[in-house]
């Protein structure tokens, strides 16, 4: 099956010389989801902007349901809803109208029950009369996610929805989100908040510098680049390690009262069971363990660090 977008060697450079993308290759597949991580001028926002057909490549190509987002610009973009990071809306026009409307400007037929829903799914129907101006940051950045569902788009692009939102909303945003992608919207998201990504996505592209660093499942990703470390809590201090421990990957605390033991992935998982063994030949004992996985932060803060130094 063919991806519902697909993105070959696409890249772009602006006026003033400034390579924004170089050379992105990436699929995306109907009815998941994928969030993008990057830094501030990573690159995400203009990917985002090409795909929608709000910018124009340098080179490269970009397909959206095997229609090229250039030739066939109105075709692709009937099918695609953005909901950009700028709070870009008419302040002295009501909820109601502003979401309406923008289903309009895509060619679809009045569909008051459809809006309806839209609102309510997203907390706003006790607000549908209100003028945008009287509304909230929080609420003004879901009036932009009605606005890009208005016209029932087979794609969503998320960039940066939740910035300045609170938790709660932030919550239920995410709760419709899961409700799209049942319904078999695909999802591409930007954001700073990692965890998010973590929590919902299926699939984690990490850019900067203008490429695309890692494309990888959630899971897999997890397994393959977390660090795990097991702390074990020793019930007499240690001075030094013994000799006979130099095989494992071992820190000793500052105190003498715990040791850290160290891996990445599945990589020395049976090395526990060894290592436990050792400790009890050399007559160590210890009163209490714990285990920490690193978070998908610490991969990605890991990464750009790398890329970073490779450029330094």
């Amino acid at each position: 099956m063919a991806p519902i977008v697909s993105i070959k060697n696409l890249t772009k450079t602006y006026e003033n010389g400034f390579q924004a993308l170089k050379g992105v290759d990436l699929d995306i597949e109907e009815g998941e989801i994928l969030a993008l991580l990057g830094p501030n001028g990573a690159g995400k926002t203009t990917l985002i902007s090409i795909i929608c057909g709000l910018v124009n490549p340098t080179g490269g190509k970009v397909l959206v349901a095997d229609h090229d987002v250039v030739k066939d610009f109105r075709k692709t973009r009937e099918m695609i809803g953005l909901v950009p990071q700028e709070l870009t809306t008419d302040m002295f026009e009501t909820v109601w109208n502003t979401v309406g409307f923008s289903r309009g400007v895509h060619g679809k037929k009045p569909n008051p029950a459809l809006i309806e829903g839209i609102l309510k799914d997203l907390s706003l129907w006790s607000k549908k009369d209100n003028m945008l101006r009287e509304l909230s940051g929080g609420m003004k950045r879901r009036v932009l996610i009605a606005k890009a569902l208005a016209h029932e788009p087979k794609i969503l692009f998320l960039d940066e929805p939740t910035a300045g939102v609170d938790v709660n909303l932030r919550r239920e945003m995410w709760q419709v989100v899961e409700k799209l992608r049942a319904n078999g919207v695909t999802i591409i998201l930007t954001t700073h908040y990692i965890e998010e990504a973590e929590e919902i996505a299926d699939r984690v592209g990490v850019i900067n510098g203008g490429k695309l660093l890692l494309l990888e499942e959630k899971t897999a990703l997890m397994q393959k680049l977390g660090r795990k470390q097991l702390r074990l809590e020793l019930s007499e201090p240690l001075k030094a390690l013994p000799e006979n421990l130099a095989l494992y990957n071992l820190t000793l605390s500052d105190e003498g009262t715990a040791l850290i033991h160290e891996y990445q992935g599945e990589e020395g998982q049976g090395s526990i069971a060894s290592l436990l063994a050792a400790l009890a030949a050399e007559d160590i004992h210890f009163r209490d363990l714990s285990t920490r996985q690193s978070s998908l932060e610490d991969i990605f803060v890991a990464l750009v660090g790398e890329k970073a130094g490779e450029k330094a």
